[in-house]
C-alpha cells in the first residue's frame, strides 16, 4: 500500500566535495558516551525526547489532559533552551501525526526555505568556485527561513487541546531561573565543533561567558529566550514571523559579522508550513510510513526495507555478519536512487511510485552478491538519469516521539543542521544553517543539480520520522526517529529491523550496535560488538571503518493491550517517561 503526492519525479542532488574525505570532518555533533538504558513502560501516555527537562515539559502537558501536539510544542520550546546545539525555533522540522479517531496519518513539512533573494550562485566566489563546506556553514548566508513554529502552529490549530499560551510557561520559567548545563552540551562547547561559536559575538558571549567555555553543572540563564517565547505565547507564531522579533532575526542575518545573508522580512511573513501526503509501503506483515520529499528519509528507508524484504532476516541473529552485509548492500542501492532523484517536490519531479514498486525493489535485491558491490548505480528503470550527488548533513538534530491519552501520536524530527547552526544568535536562540543542505554549486552539466539553491525552495533532508502500522493501516504500533545527518536513514531502518524482524522491544532495538553505508563505505560503531565484524566484512571486500556513530533514537511502541513501551538512545541524554 503506497501513498504519495500526485505525479512522478526525476532529479539529481548535490555536492562539491568527494565522499570519504571532507565528509568525515563533518561527522560529529560528536559522541559523548554510551550509557545503558532500559525501556520505560506506561498505560496512558508517554514522551520520549533528548533531554529530561524537555520530557518533563511534555509530560506535564499530557498530565493536564493536553494532546500529543500540545506536548510537542512544549518539548520543542524546552529543547531550544537546554539542547540549543541541535534544534530550536530558529530551525525546521518534519512532523508525523497519527489521528487515532480517524485512523489516519498526516505529515507536516516545516522545512526551511531559501530566501527570495537567494540565487544558485549564493555560495560561489567571484570566480564561480564554491567554498569549503565549513566556511559555508558559519554566518548569515547559510540561514534559511525557519519553519518549525509555523509547523507546530499548523498542527496545534488542527489537533491542539491546550491553550497555546500555556505551552511555553515551563521553558520561560527555566530560562529566567537558569538551568544546569548538561555534560553533553558542555562537552560540545568545549570541543568547539562549530568554529563560528567563538567568532560570532552573541553566541560567543552566551556559550563562552567571560571567554570561558560553559562547564557541566554551570547554571545558565537565557532571559532573551524567555522574552521571545513570552511574545510567541501571547501573540502566536505571528510574533516570530512579523514585528519586533522578525526584525531582530533579519537584522542579525543581514548584519552578520561573518558572511551576511539575504533573509528578509518578506521571507518570514510569507513562510508557510505544508500538509503533505505520507509515503508508505508494506514490509512483511506491517505498513511502514514516513515523510516524503523534500525529506529523503521516508523513501530511502522504505527502499532499504523493500530490498531487505527479499531476505529472511528473521532467521538471522541480530547484527550477524550476513545481516550486516545484506543491510549495507540494500542501503547502497537505496542511497544511489536517493542521490539521483530526491529534492523539493515543488521544484522537481520524483519517480516515487517507481522507487517503491515491489518488483523494482526485488530486482534490486537480486544484484546483491556474496561480496560488497562497490559503488551502486541508480536503477536504470527510473528515468531520466542525472548526475549523482551527495548531501552534507550534520547529525545535530533531535527526535521526539509522543503518545497522548487518546492514542494520538507525534513522531517529529527537528533540526538547526550543524551543531550550533549558523552560529547567528538573536532573541536567545540560534538560527539554522540549512541552506548548506543545498548543493553549494548549481552544477554545470546539461541538467543542473536538482538540489541547487533556488528562491523559496526547501533543501533536501535525511530526517526520517517514522511510524509503523498494522497491515491494514488501522492501528499504530511504533513511532521512531533519530538525528544523525545523512546516517539517520540507516539508524532508523536498522532499528525497524530490530523490532519487526527480531522482535526486540524498542529500547533493545535502539541499543543495537550501529552499521551504516551511504553508498560509500561500511561504518561499524566503535566500542560495540558489531565492530568485531570488521575482518569478516573486509574478506567480503567491504571498505570498513570503525567509528563513533552518534544516533539519538527516541521511540514508543503501543502494544495490542494498549500499554506503552518507550526507548531513549543510550548515546545521548534523552529519556522516555509516561503514566
Amino acid at each position: 500500500m503506497k501513498f504519495w503526492l500526485p505525479g512522478l519525479i526525476a532529479a539529481g542532488v548535490l555536492s562539491a566535495c568527494s565522499p570519504g574525505t571532507e565528509q568525515e570532518v563533518r561527522e560529529p555533533e560528536a559522541a559523548t558516551g554510551f550509557s545503558e538504558k532500559t525501556a520505560a513502560t506506561a498505560n496512558k501516555y508517554m514522551v520520549a525526547a533528548a533531554n529530561k527537562h524537555a520530557v518533563e515539559a511534555g509530560y506535564h502537558v499530557l498530565e493536564k489532559g493536553g494532546s500529543a501536539v500540545d506536548a510537542a510544542v512544549a518539548v520543542q520550546s524546552m529543547l531550544g533552551l537546554v539542547e540549543p546545539q541541535s534544534s530550536g525555533i530558529g530551525g525546521g522540522a518534519f512532523i508525523l501525526y497519527w489521528d487515532n479517531n480517524e485512523n489516519k496519518l498526516y505529515t507536516i513539512d516545516a522545512r526551511e526555505t531559501a530566501p527570495q533573494a537567494a540565487t544558485e550562485e549564493l555560495f560561489l566566489d567571484d570566480k564561480g568556485n564554491p567554498p569549503k563546506w565549513i566556511e559555508a556553514v558559519v554566518g548569515g548566508r547559510s540561514v534559511g527561513t525557519p519553519g518549525v513554529l509555523r509547523g507546530l502552529e499548523l498542527a496545534h490549530e488542527r489537533w491542539g487541546k491546550s491553550d497555546w499560551s500555556s505551552l511555553f510557561s515551563e521553558t520561560v520559567e527555566l530560562a529566567e531561573a537558569g538551568f544546569e548545563v548538561s555534560p553533553r552540551l558542555a562537552k560540545l562547547v568545549e570541543m568547539e565543533i562549530n568554529p563560528g561559536v567563538k567568532k560570532m559575538p552573541a553566541a560567543s558571549s552566551y556559550f563562552f561567558p567571560n571567554g570561558n567555555a560553559l562547564k557541566a553543572g554551570d547554571t545558565l540563564k537565557n532571559p532573551e529566550y524567555a522574552k521571545s517565547l513570552s511574545l510567541i505565547a501571547e501573540q502566536g507564531a505571528d510574533a516570530f514571523y512579523e514585528g519586533e522579533l522578525a526584525e531582530k532575526i533579519v537584522k542579525a542575518v543581514q548584519n552578520s559579522a561573518i558572511e551576511p545573508g539575504v533573509l528578509s522580512l518578506e521571507d518570514l511573513s510569507q513562510y508557510s508550513a505544508k500538509l503533505r501526503e505520507p509515503v508508505c509501503n508494506d514490509y512483511r506483515e506491517y505498513q511502514v510510513c514516513g515523510m516524503g520529499p523534500p525529506s529523503s528519509g521516508g523513501i530511502t528507508t522504505l527502499q532499504t526495507l523493500g530490498v531487505l524484504e527479499n531476505f529472511e532476516l528473521g532467521k538471522l541473529k541480530p547484527n550477524s555478519e550476513e545481516f550486516v552485509h545484506w543491510f549495507t548492500q540494500a542501503s547502497r542501492l537505496a542511497y544511489a536512487d536517493r542521490n539521483q532523484w530526491i529534492a523539493d517536490p515543488d521544484f522537481v519531479e520524483i519517480p516515487v511510485e517507481a522507487m517503491l514498486d515491489k518488483a523494482y525493489l526485488s530486482s534490486r535485491a537480486e544484484t546483491i552478491k556474496k561480496d560488497d558491490m562497490g559503488k551502486a548505480k541508480p536503477g536504470v528503470q527510473l528515468q531520466p538519469a542525472y548526475e549523482q550527488d551527495i548531501a552534507y548533513e550534520l547529525p545535530n538534530t533531535s527526535h521526539i516521539s509522543i503518545v497522548d491519552a487518546e492514542g494520538n501520536v507525534v513522531s517529529m524530527t527537528t533540526s538547526i543542521e550543524m551543531g550550533f547552526g549558523s552560529t547567528v544568535m538573536t532573541g536567545g536562540f540560534l538560527l539554522n544553517n540549512q541552506l548548506t543542505d543545498f548543493s553549494l554549486a548549481p552544477g554545470d552539466g546539461k541538467e543542473k543539480f536538482a538540489n541547487r539553491v533556488e528562491p523559496g525552495k526547501r533543501p533536501r533532508s535525511s530526517m526520517a520520522p517514522t511510524v509503523v502500522l498494522d497491515k491494514e493501516g488501522q492501528q499504530l504500533i511504533h513511532a521512531i526517529g533519530s538525528p544523525g545527518g545523512s546516517r539517520i536513514i540507516n539508524y532508523v531502518t536498522q532499528t525497524l529491523v530490530g523490532m519487526l524482524d527480531w522482535n526486540l522491544n524498542v529500547q533493545e532495538a535502539i541499543n543495537l550496535g550501529h552499521v551504516t553505508n551511504r553508498n560509500d563505505y561500511t561504518s561499524l560503531e566503535k566500542g560495540r560488538d558489531i565492530s568485531e565484524l570488521k575482518a569478516a566484512l573486509e574478506k567480503r571486500k567491504h571498505d570498513v571503518r570503525v567509528i563513533d556513530l552518534n544516533s539519538g533514537l527516541h521511540g514508543i511502541t503501543i502494544n495490542s493491550d494498549g500499554t506503552l513501551v518507550g526507548g531513549a538512545d543510550p548515546r545521548r541524554e534523552g529519556v522516555a517517561k509516561g503514566e
